[in-house]
């Protein structure tokens, strides 16, 4: 445990940090999952509008640093190119 109060703050803020990132995180597994899930039941409309949901989670995500912008392109790409293909498909 740190003596230091510096340090002390510091730690507080990293787990603050922690938390809300794996937050973010887990909404946005949440929201390729649904959107791939409305694909795979052909409900085209529906899994569009939940690809642009999560595609702007994504941004978001990355915007605030959770996400590298280049993760965040490469998800954004592989999440769009699963849905076209399971729609088309």
């Amino acid at each position: 445990m740190a003596n230091i109060k510096s340090q002390i703050k510091r730690n507080h803020q990293n787990e603050s940090a922690r938390r809300r990132n794996q937050a973010i995180r887990s909404e946005l597994k949440t929201r390729e999952k649904k959107a791939v899930a409305a694909a795979e039941a052909g409900d085209a409309d529906e899994a569009r509008r939940l690809l642009r949901e999560a595609q702007k989670r994504i941004d978001t995500a990355a915007a605030k640093g959770v996400l590298h912008k280049r993760t965040a392109a490469r998800r954004k790409s592989r999440l769009e190119h699963r849905v076209d293909a399971l729609i088309a498909g």
